[in-house]
Formats: structure tokens, C-alpha cells, sequence
């Protein structure tokens, strides 16, 4: 590995620093280098917080360290427009850099190519994709959203050992997986802008749909969206009583339910068969900037999912659990005939969970 490589890696490690943190915001993060050493670094810690750049300049001047004619290493283009913050650009032009290495250009139409444009029109030296693949892949879910406009899909499944995903439908439904694996669900939950669940899945589980269990520090629960095509949710369910985040409601046709609390919301969305596209789903939410969306649930939706074609990744956790009754069952194949295929396979406590793509 050579010497800027591993100044670019660093940036990508502390990039996570700001993660459940700074969405609908990259991750990003920033060293500045003089003399082969790293003399300050910073990350997007939050939203509406520094950007890794001004961070990394902010933690030189408290270090007293001068950054002209320093270098900065930085995972994404640095923006070059007024938003929360000001532009980066100009806090590097400020800071006296005299070369920026960025690891992948900013696909946002906001900035695309202005943060490099303006550095090089200023005299700045800038060389572009340094580590790219490992940069982008950080900021997957951000970057499909700005080249596709729509979100990046993530289907979480769990079955029993003989691949049930529920039990006797007459019983209370019960929860199988062990506490590690619910533990990395509700990780998965927090780097979601949206959880995704068909309206069964209200009716026979009544769930919250938040982000609780592992200290992932403080940010907003997901928006939570219920597929209700003739308006079967309860009136009394958590999501449409709880009021902890927004909740969309997708229906085939107009429903007279009465007045909703102010955190619920309703639409129509129909194609000329009466059905509700998957595709249509996904250009709503992504219209409304939602990145990455989280489908918890159930059988029927998660098959709509998989036929739709829109399905980027799965997350599969079999527990070796034996669930009793005759319930639907879930896996493997359902999974190769959408021509996903196997990328890993790990323990989790008692569970095994695979993911595929």
C-alpha cells in the first residue's frame, strides 16, 4: 500500500465516525498531510454539523498546526455550493491547501465536477480516484440514489431451521432469533431512511418499526411504510397511534378511515390493473429523498420484491429454531430464482446469517 493510500484509507475509517448520524448526507472524511504526515483530520459528524473538511481545518487551527500549502485527502468531492454549511471549496482555498486527492467524484447534481472545477480554476492541483471503489462503497446507498432516484433496497428476512417464517397462525406470532441477531437488525434499521412492511405484517405482529437494542447514538427513527392496498391497518396498531415517526400508508384506492394523527399519511398509488408497482413505491420514496429502504415484511411482500427486480441486497438469518404449525416457509431458493447470489455467510449468536446480491 502506498503512502496516499493509507491516507485515504484513514479517511475512509473516520468517515464512519459520523454513521446513523449525518443521512441524507455521505459519509465523508478528510486528512490534511504536510511532509508525509497527517497533521489534522476530520469527518461529517452530523447533520447540519462541519463537513469533514472544515472539520479537518478546524482541528488544525486548535492544534495550532498552519495548513498552507498542506495536502488534503478527502473521500468525496468537496462541495461547492451554499447548503447547512458553506462550500468546502472555499474553506480549503481559505485553509492554503495546494493539492486535493479525492477519492470519488460527487454524483449529486448540486455539486458534480463544480468542487473540482473550482478548486483547479483557483490553481489548485487536484487528482480524482484514489481508492474509489472503497470510497464509494462506503456511501453506497448515496450514491444509487443519485444515479438511479431511487432508493437502495435491502430485504431482511428470518426463518426457522426448516425455513418458516411464522408459526401456528392461530397462536400469538413469536419471535425466534436470538438477541445478537435483533441486536444487528436494529443496526440495519438505524442506517435506514425507511422501513418497509406489508400491511399482514401490521395485522399479525402490530410492530414499532424503530430503532432500538445496540447504543448507535442519537438520530431520527425511520419513516415507516405500510403497503394497505383496501385499507385493512388497524386504527389502533402502534404505527398509526405511536406517534415516535411519520408513517406512510400506500393504498390502492381512496380509504374514509377518519381522521389520522398528524404523523400518518396517505397516498394513492394504482396502476390500471389496480395493483400497486413496486417500481412506483421506489420512485415515490426516492422523489421524497429517501436513499435506503429496509423490507422487514412479509412473505407476500417480500416476493413482490424479489419478482420486481428491485431488490439490491438481502439479509438472511436462519435460526435453528423449530417454529411449530405448518407456516409459510422462505430461503434459498426464492432467493437464486431472482438471480441473487450468496456473498457471505457469518454466525451470530446462535443463528447463521447470510447475505446476497
Amino acid at each position: 500500500m502506498t503512502a496516499e493510500e493509507e491516507f485515504m484509507r484513514h479517511a475512509i475509517n473516520i468517515a464512519e465516525r459520523g454513521r446513523h448520524r449525518v443521512m441524507p448526507n455521505p459519509l465523508v472524511g478528510c486528512v490534511l498531510v504536510r511532509d508525509g504526515n497527517i497533521i489534522a483530520e476530520g469527518w461529517h459528524d452530523h447533520l447540519g454539523g462541519l463537513h469533514a473538511e472544515q472539520m479537518a481545518i478546524a482541528d488544525a487551527e486548535a492544534k495550532g498546526v498552519a495548513t498552507q500549502g498542506s495536502i488534503a485527502y478527502v473521500t468525496l468531492e468537496p462541495c461547492n455550493h451554499f447548503g447547512r454549511t458553506p462550500p468546502c471549496t472555499e474553506a480549503l482555498l481559505w485553509a492554503g491547501v495546494r493539492k486535493v486527492v479525492i477519492g470519488s467524484a460527487d454524483p449529486n447534481p448540486t455539486v458534480r465536477g463544480g468542487g473540482v472545477e473550482a478548486l483547479q480554476k483557483e490553481g489548485i492541483e487536484v487528482e480524482i480516484g484514489l481508492l474509489e471503489d472503497e470510497c464509494r462503497k462506503q456511501m453506497n446507498e448515496f450514491m444509487h440514489w443519485c444515479d438511479c432516484r431511487r432508493p437502495f433496497v435491502l430485504l431482511k428476512s428470518a426463518i426457522d431451521a426448516n425455513g418458516r417464517i411464522d408459526g401456528d397462525p392461530n397462536e400469538e406470532a413469536q419471535r425466534f432469533s436470538c438477541t445478537e441477531a435483533l441486536d444487528l437488525v436494529h443496526i440495519l434499521r438505524a442506517n435506514s431512511m425507511a422501513i418497509l412492511v406489508g400491511v399482514d405484517t401490521v395485522v399479525r405482529d402490530d410492530p414499532s418499526l424503530t430503532v432500538r437494542g445496540p447504543d448507535i447514538g442519537t438520530r431520527d427513527h425511520p419513516i415507516r411504510v405500510v403497503i394497505d392496498p383496501k385499507g385493512r391497518i388497524p386504527k389502533d396498531s402502534k404505527l398509526m397511534t405511536d406517534g415516535i415517526a411519520p408513517t406512510l400508508i400506500i393504498h390502492s384506492r381512496k380509504i374514509d378511515n377518519g381522521e389520522d394523527q398528524d404523523h400518518v399519511e396517505r397516498v394513492i398509488l394504482t396502476d390500471e390493473d389496480g395493483d400497486i408497482p413496486i417500481s412506483r413505491i421506489l420512485s415515490l420514496l426516492g422523489d421524497r429523498g429517501i436513499q435506503s429502504l429496509m423490507v422487514e415484511g412479509g412473505l407476500e411482500t417480500w416476493s413482490r420484491f424479489l419478482r420486481s427486480g428491485l431488490v439490491d441486497r438481502v439479509h438472511l438469518c436462519q435460526s435453528p429454531v423449530e417454529l411449530s404449525g405448518d407456516g409459510q416457509t422462505f430461503g434459498i431458493a426464492q432467493l437464486e430464482n431472482a438471480g441473487l447470489t450468496c456473498k457471505s455467510e457469518i454466525k451470530v449468536g446462535i443463528d447463521t446469517v447470510s447475505h446476497w446480491e
